[in-house]
């Protein structure tokens, strides 16, 4: 009876349209960049949903953007909160859990095996670090180091600081879908990470870490 452009049915079930919208779109700025992704594009793999219906819910394709990477942090912010407020542990126990919390999600295995190239996807890089340093390290890391700070299990004079070089080192420096690194580099990477964080008294990295580490590198390199 209506047309899924129309204005009357974009409005019986807007939620869906915009869940429909962005799982298009992420996959699509994963696979061929955010740069080459364009609205048409988009359009083509809705199945009949208008143009003026995306527009309806979001003015741009960079409001596209916006809205995939609050999608794509959220479950990780919420996670980091409930790491961040769970009593019964210290600051430097809640880093190793976040850690392993992270880094064993499924959805890591669907991130590296989609292997986006973030040399293409400029933008979408750019709002992941400013989600990381914005959100991220004031909200959940900054607050869990002054934890350990209060309980003795982390020293250091500078929590800000610490939080985004820790981030900033896992999420990016690491990370082997930023820099292409090999299995081998990724290695490398970890084993320094680790002595990183050993010298300021954080012995939180282990071999389990590692093992997964390599094995979401391998399912990058392989798909990549």
């Amino acid at each position: 009876m209506y047309k899924e452009g129309s204005a009357t049915a974009r409005n019986r079930h807007p939620e869906e349209t915009v869940k429909r919208i962005l799982d298009v779109s992420v996959r699509l700025f994963m696979e061929k960049g955010y740069e080459y992704t364009s609205i048409q594009d988009i359009l083509d793999q809705l199945g009949g949903l208008s143009k003026g219906a995306i527009y309806h819910h979001f003015k741009s394709k960079e409001d596209i953007l916006v809205a995939v990477v609050e999608r794509m942090t959220a479950e990780s912010n919420q996670m980091l909160a409930e790491i961040r407020d769970r009593p019964g542990l210290t600051g430097k126990e809640k880093l190793r859990t976040i850690f392993k919390s992270s880094i064993c999600r499924p959805v890591q295995d669907q991130i590296f095996t989609v292997a986006p190239n973030f040399q293409d996807n400029a933008k979408l890089l750019f709002a992941l670090l400013h989600d990381t340093i914005d959100e991220a390290v004031p909200n959940y890391v900054m607050p869990i180091i002054q934890q350990g700070i209060a309980d003795g299990s982390i020293q250091t004079d500078y929590p800000k600081a610490l939080a985004e070089l820790i981030l900033l080192a896992a999420n990016v420096w690491i990370n082997p879908m930023i820099f292409d690194s090999t299995e081998e580099e990724t290695l490398e990477k970890f084993m320094v990470f680790t002595q990183m964080m050993e010298g300021f008294g954080l012995d939180i990295m282990d071999q389990e870490l590692l093992d997964r580490i390599q094995t979401l590198t391998a399912l990058y390199q392989q798909n990549k």
